[in-house]
């Protein structure tokens, strides 16, 4: 018998609660699910991002089909495979005859514009439901945008903690009298601090086969395949989730600023991924953490910190993105032009911070965010480094990372190539920065107290330089009046020294 509809599912989409399956009946009903290769190769993705997916799609068609629905599966190295999600729906389409094609919005606007013209191409009607996975609407977003001269996350955050009654008090107003704790959170970590060890999932007959089908086919994609340390399945990620509210979040609070040697995890959650993909719902770990502040468990600093961002960050770079869209990625406010070095895809460079930083994401596709924004971002704000060319490579080495969350990350944040539009001023940084929230400085063979001669900080020249040939763009920014003042307090014989210091630099960085 043909199915009254067939339901695709994509590879981020992987919950139970998803739109598209809410009035799926078993026996009536078909769900198709596509590993193909046009997602999988439009960037290099990290070896372990590929295993992730994967993994995760396979186990959750064993769940549905576990529900009592027949699932179609096309694997990646199945010989039928057509190679796209386009011409996988046409192939089933053809094959199983069904009234109409249902399946939930896409997260990232190419696919969104793909599947917009499904309907015609596949002949029969394609049925697109919101995501409601997110707590805030495409819709909600751009009414709470509109009008406002500026998008400051904060004041979104505040709404949105007001909307969905997330940590405030009786009064409503929001707890500890303050609804941002950030000046809390950048404490560096102490000498001899235990970090808890982390347990990893195990790795069944599923993922295990996944895993040699990358090795095999993704060699060439960058990044270590091992030690793999994701969740793949709903329970894996819920266990996950208990490990970092009973033994991280306490800490998590004071030092997730914080860097370490050697320590890339610390007390960060680790659960980015299985949101993403929906394997967590992100209004229950919301409100997962806030339950652990009210019962005593945590401090206030901490459950804040962690709140702040899923209900800020995440809804907010979410709603910023399909605002501005499509055109968003292609400005380039401060005319960066510099290809991306080839370390950035070894991790091989004698800047210590940077080792450490690229060296965690090759290892283990994660690197936590401010060695992303403020070590590896920061550089390549500074050094100059062309937007699209930094927005290809997150999007590729980060096992979280989709467009939807990397472009805003990166393009308006660690860029500042939106001019503004996302964040009030460049996050630029010297060494000074790293030294203060890291011991990276100690195994480098330059010295943050220096701007010049060959054991200087390379991020000490950078960053005058940086202001230096931005001035016209950059001058006028309140929140760098200080150090333009600074800079133009400076001798015209050290002006000229720095910015030397940082030509040479930059002309050896290929």
């Amino acid at each position: 018998m043909n199915p009254a509809t067939l339901r695709l599912v994509l590879g981020d989409q992987l919950s139970p609660h998803l739109t598209s399956l809410q009035d799926a009946m078993p026996g009536q009903d078909h769900i198709l699910m596509a590993e193909v290769m046009s997602e999988a190769s439009y960037v290099p993705h990290h070896k372990q991002k590929l295993v992730l997916i994967f993994a995760a799609m396979r186990h959750f068609a064993e769940e549905l089909r576990q529900r009592g629905f027949t699932v179609f599966y096309t694997r990646l190295d199945d010989p039928a495979n057509a190679g796209s999600l386009l011409a996988e729906a046409q192939r089933h389409a053809d094959l199983l005859e069904p009234q109409k094609l249902i399946l939930t919005e896409p997260a990232e606007w190419r696919l969104d514009q793909e599947i917009s013209g499904w309907e015609k191409r596949l002949g029969r009607p394609v049925e697109i439901r919101p995501d409601r996975r997110f707590l805030c609407s495409r819709a909600s977003f751009a009414a709470w945008a509109e009008g406002k001269q500026q998008w400051r996350m904060e004041y979104f955050y505040r709404a949105m903690r007001r909307r969905h009654g997330v940590l405030l008090d009786a009064a409503g107003e929001p707890e500890g009298g303050r609804w941002n704790f950030d000046a809390e959170n950048r404490k560096p970590l102490p000498a001899g601090l235990a970090i808890p060890p982390r347990p990893a999932p195990p790795i069944d007959a599923i993922t295990a086969d996944v895993i040699a089908m990358v090795q095999q086919r993704f060699a060439h994609h960058p990044g270590a395949i091992t030690p793999f340390r994701w969740p793949v399945t709903h329970h894996d990620a819920e266990a996950a989730l208990q490990w970092f509210l009973h033994h991280a979040l306490p800490r998590f609070g004071d030092y997730q600023d914080a860097m370490a040697s050697g320590e890339p995890l610390l007390f960060h959650s680790l659960l980015s991924t299985s949101i993403n993909i929906g394997l967590l719902d992100a209004h229950a770990v919301i409100r997962a953490a806030e339950a652990e502040y009210f019962a005593g468990r945590v401090p206030l600093n901490a459950a804040e910190g962690f709140i702040r961002q899923i209900l800020g960050w995440r809804e907010y770079v979410h709603g910023l993105y399909w605002l501005l869209m499509p055109d968003y990625g292609d400005s380039n406010f401060l005319a960066a032009h510099r290809p991306l070095p080839e370390f950035f895809w070894t991790g091989q460079t004698d800047m210590q911070c940077l080792a450490e930083a690229i060296g965690d994401t090759l290892r283990q596709a994660y690197a936590h965010h401010i060695q992303r924004l403020m070590v590896i971002g920061n550089f390549a704000l500074l050094a100059g480094l062309a937007p699209k060319a930094v927005q290809q490579w997150y999007l590729a080495v980060y096992a979280d990372a989709f467009e939807w969350v990397e472009l805003p990350n990166t393009h308006g944040m660690a860029l500042f190539a939106d001019g503004g539009r996302m964040a009030s001023k460049p996050y630029a940084a010297s060494g000074k920065y790293i030294q203060r929230q890291s011991d990276y400085c100690r195994q480098c063979r330059y010295d943050p107290g220096q701007s010049s001669g060959p054991r200087a900080c390379p991020f000490n020249a950078l960053y005058w330089d940086f202001l230096a040939r931005n001035t016209e763009q950059l001058q006028n920014n309140q929140r760098l009046a200080m150090p333009y003042r600074t800079w133009n307090r400076f001798a015209a014989t050290r002006q000229a020294a720095l910015r030397a210091q940082a030509e040479v630099f930059l002309a050896h960085l290929s």
